[in-house]
């Protein structure tokens, strides 16, 4: 999940939410979107602790060089 899939979900709930009002059985189309919209948020959140996760870390690279002196 990116943060692209998070803004996606967002936006989805918010036209749940807010936007529409389709006539779903058995779903409350308010609280779908609610939740819709609390996972996107969860998703943004986790894509960006991973990428500052990922940007923090330190790769070090330990050339060695070894000479052999020919006779």
């Amino acid at each position: 999940m990116g943060i692209g899939l998070g803004i996606v979900l967002v936006l989805a709930g918010a036209i749940l939410a807010f936007a529409v009002n389709p006539d779903v059985p058995y779903v409350d189309d308010d609280v779908l979107g609610f939740i819709l919209i609390a996972v996107g948020v969860i998703a943004i959140g986790l894509a960006f602790a991973i990428n500052h996760q990922r940007s923090n870390t330190s790769h070090q690279t330990r050339v060695e060089e070894r000479r052999i002196d020919g006779h």
